[in-house]
């Protein structure tokens, strides 16, 4: 029986930790061809390379894996995998990640690591995005590797709903162990930017994002609460951006009769 094929992206570079730990685990469980950003692409969400070159390199960066580095986005190195480095064959699985730092609440909109998963989830493919909410450069993995492997056998077996990627999200390493998982929604928060103007030294203004983050949401069955609680985080996403339930609430309310041609 063949292994399963598993393709490995993320928004980090393909020389960040958090994607060798994420390549060590797969190689577990079955044949990894990585397909990567050449450089850090945090924040580009489901950006895509149009009207510049692409570059496609293979690198010798992991050891016994197939692996190319792209300038472009995490979207275009899904699509640079099945059209060029795949080219017929389809992977069992996508993943993205280990991203340094949280994919929770709206950050999933965000998300270069997602949009990897994401695009997985468009082609048809079981797709996870893999985030330790931990920012340091420095972070500890060790203690999400049997973690990103169970949840990984669990895909692979048992398969996910068609259109559908798992954002998966794990608390720092803390000094007692992860309390399990928990599969549960985005949570209402947000990110209230602040612009501070300022001047290059040519007398030019420019302007730096900063801001807090502000979690608006009290339940207990969302992705903020299960991280603050050390729990992982399960959010099922989906590409179909539909408001299904403003339909039908729109068609009642609006005044067709001003909107007839």
């Amino acid at each position: 029986m063949s292994k399963p094929l598993i393709l490995v992206s993320n928004d980090d570079g393909i020389t960040s930790k958090g994607i060798r730990v994420l390549v060590s685990v797969m190689k577990k469980l079955g044949e990894v061809v990585v397909v990567a950003p050449d450089s850090p692409q945090s924040g580009m969400g489901h950006a895509i390379t149009i009207g510049e070159t692409l570059r496609l390199v293979e690198e010798d960066i992991f050891e016994d894996v197939q692996a190319y580095k792209s300038s472009g986005t995490p979207a275009d190195c899904v699509k640079l995998a099945k059209h060029h480095v795949l080219k017929n064959r389809t992977p069992d699985l996508v993943v993205s990640g280990i991203n340094h730092g949280s994919n929770t609440s709206i950050s999933v909109l965000y998300s270069g690591t997602m949009s990897a998963a994401i695009e997985g989830a468009l082609e048809g493919y079981p797709s996870i995005g893999f985030s330790l909410c931990d920012y340091s450069s420095k972070a500890d993995f060790s203690h999400v590797e049997e973690w990103v492997e169970k949840i990984a056998k669990q895909v692979l077996e048992y398969g996910i709903p068609k259109g559908i990627a798992l954002n998966v999200n794990f608390p720092p390493k803390q000094n007692q162990p992860i309390q399990g998982i928990k599969v549960v929604r985005q949570a209402d928060a947000k990110w209230q930017e602040e612009f501070s103007e300022r001047f290059d030294p040519t007398g030019r203004k420019y302007f730096w994002m900063a801001g807090n983050f502000v979690n608006f949401d009290k339940g207990e069955d969302n992705d903020e609460w299960a991280i603050a609680n050390n729990f992982i985080s399960i959010v099922p996403c989906q590409y179909d951006l539909t408001a299904h339930h403003a339909i039908s609430q729109m068609n009642k309310d609006w005044d067709w009769d001003e909107l007839k041609a």
